[in-house]
Order: C-alpha cells, then structure tokens, then sequence
C-alpha cells in the first residue's frame, strides 16, 4: 500500500468518522499534503524507515483548529492496519499524531512563506521554489467542503505568463554564461574543470525543460525521476545523460548543444518566444559552443513592467542552492525582495 492509499483508508476509517461524530458542523478539508515522498507518488517500500506512516493533512478555519487537535489526541486509536498513529519524524521526535491540523491559508504560508490569498506579485512569485509549491499542489485532497484549500492550490498553479517568461529566461541566461566553458576548460586539460560546469549547466537544462512543460520541479531528489515523465524528456534527457557520461570535452560540449536544441525545439512547439533557426552557434572563432539570443527574445516579450524591472537572475531557486535557505519559508520572500 503506498502512503497515498494508506492516508486515503487512514481518513475514511478513522479519521472522518470521529469528526462527523464528535464536529460534524466545522468545515473542513483533508488530503495527504505536505513532504515526504508520497506526497509526489513515489514511495517505495526504502520510503517506510522514516517519516512515512499514517500522516493526514486536515485543514479547518483557524479558529477549530485547537478543538479539532483536542478531540484528535483524545478520540484515534492507538494503531491502525498494523501501523502505530503516534510517532516521531525526523524533524520533531515527539511521540504524537500525525495528522497536521490547520487553517488552509497557515499551511500554504508554512510552505511558501506568503499570503496566497492576497495575491501575489512578481517578486513573491520568485520567492518560490518548486517543492514549496508542489507541498502544496501535488499531493491528494480527499474531501474539500469549504473549497478554500482548492482556490489557493489553484492560485499556485503555475506562474503568470510574464513572470513564466522572466524565469525560462533567467535559466537560459545560466547557460549561455557558461555554456563555452565547457569547451575552454577541456582544451585547456581540465576535465574535471569541464566535468563540473557540465554538470552545471544540466542542473540549469533540466530546470528548463520543467519550466516549459509548467511544471513545478521537485527538490533534486525526484528532479532526475519527474523530469523523465515530462513530454521533453524523450528529446532531451538522452542528450543530458550523455554530456555527463561523455569521456571527452568535445563528446561534452557536442551533447550539450543537442539538449539545447531539444530544449528551444520544445520552445517553439508550446508557442513560447523563440529563436528563428539554432539555438547555438560557435563561439566566436573558438572551436565552443556558444548560445544565441535566446534570452533576449523572451525579455522581449514582456510587457508587464513591475517584471521587466527585475533583475536578470531570475527566482531565488535559480541563484540560490544551499538547501537550508531553500527550504526556509521565512527567508525566501526576503531574498526575493533584495532587488
């Protein structure tokens, strides 16, 4: 049984009869939000040695939420389908339910660190990383009466169409900074130099091609797992295997101008802005590949003016990649902010 269906039968047996019993006017919505690798579908019986089990999401207005938690700790059993209620996790190692009671609009703060239903502007929208919102967006809602959890996950559903712009071109901004390096590197003899910017550059390609698709990309994980399911995966993602299994800088540099090309190629076909012809070229007379403007046609598409004031860097996922600020909804919004 995946974690999923375990919550799913969790909420049906246990959980929703003791509400309807004990607080059958509060209105209310459950699902299996949140982390954990279930969340996304993809738990596997490695998931089970931590933080998996009987975990439910029950969101309630914010002013039920102690009634809600007292009958909880009073009324659920002590186990079910094998499986204790009450356990510790990793990042609090009380005994306890694990069923998180809260308002929807306090979850959704908790893992994007702002006001979803207040609206958002640019610079919120770049505070965001994709795990924060699919925390939010991925997992299941069994039961919504209210219907606010199912507006904000809405809300959260993909960027605005100019922000969307404004971040595909942060990522391709990425690669044509670095994109001849890996070339310059290997010539030079480092591969191991060469090896890393590759290496780069892929996290950047692979980004990309989640971006077009609009999807949200998970933490690096799952990233590799979700990107292969994404309709540009078939074009692109050998080429990606390739530049990091290549043995020469020359194989490198030649699988990564095939993965771009894939990546613009899927561009065009979305109706995305992009390049007449390549995406590449040679940079200058050295024997590199070098990118075309492809950053500068999707600038040139914006029309929003609080965006294209924003800085060329893109959102804070793309300039930031030290996991404990990533995962950090507090400090997100305020790196976003330093425009």
């Amino acid at each position: 049984m995946s974690g999923i269906e375990l919550a799913r039968a969790y909420w049906a047996d246990i959980v929703r009869p003791i509400l309807d019993r004990e607080l059958p006017g509060v209105p209310r919505a459950v699902g299996r939000l949140g982390g954990g690798s279930d969340v996304l579908g993809l738990d596997d019986d490695t998931s089970r040695d931590h933080d998996w089990g009987l975990r439910l999401t029950l969101l309630v207005p914010a002013e039920h939420v102690h009634d809600v938690d007292r009958v909880l700790a009073a009324s659920l059993p002590a186990s079910y389908r094998g499986r204790p209620t009450a356990f510790p996790v990793t990042w609090d190692p009380t005994v306890r339910y694990r069923v998180e009671v809260a308002s929807p609009a306090d979850l959704v703060r908790s893992r994007t660190g702002l006001d979803v239903g207040d609206g958002l502007t640019p610079t919120d929208w770049l505070s965001l990383t994709g795990q924060s919102v699919l925390e939010v967006t991925a997992g299941p809602v069994f039961e919504d009466t209210s219907g606010e959890i199912t507006a904000l996950r809405e809300r959260l559903s993909w960027y605005p169409h100019d922000v969307w712009l404004h971040v595909l071109a942060a990522d391709w901004t990425r690669v044509e900074q670095e994109l001849p390096f890996v070339g310059r590197t290997g010539q030079r003899g480092d591969d191991l130099g060469s090896r890393l910017i590759a290496a780069r550059l892929i996290t950047a390609l692979v980004r990309l091609g989640f971006l077009l698709e609009r999807s949200w990309p998970p933490y690096p994980k799952w990233a590799g797992t979700l990107f292969a399911r994404l309709p540009v995966a078939p074009s692109a993602g050998g080429h990606l295997v390739g530049a990091l299994a290549a043995a020469t800088w020359e194989e490198r540099d030649a699988a990564l101008r095939a993965a771009c090309e894939a990546l613009h190629e899927r561009q065009r076909a979305v109706g995305l802005p992009a390049l007449d012809g390549p995406a590449c070229e040679p940079f200058y007379d050295r024997p590199f590949t070098g990118l075309r403007g492809i950053p500068q046609v999707l600038r040139a598409a914006v029309t929003d003016p609080a965006v294209r004031s924003l800085s060329h860097r893109g959102g804070v996922e793309q300039w930031v990649d030290d996991v404990g600020t990533l995962t950090d909804a507090g400090v997100r919004p305020r790196l976003a902010a330093c425009e």
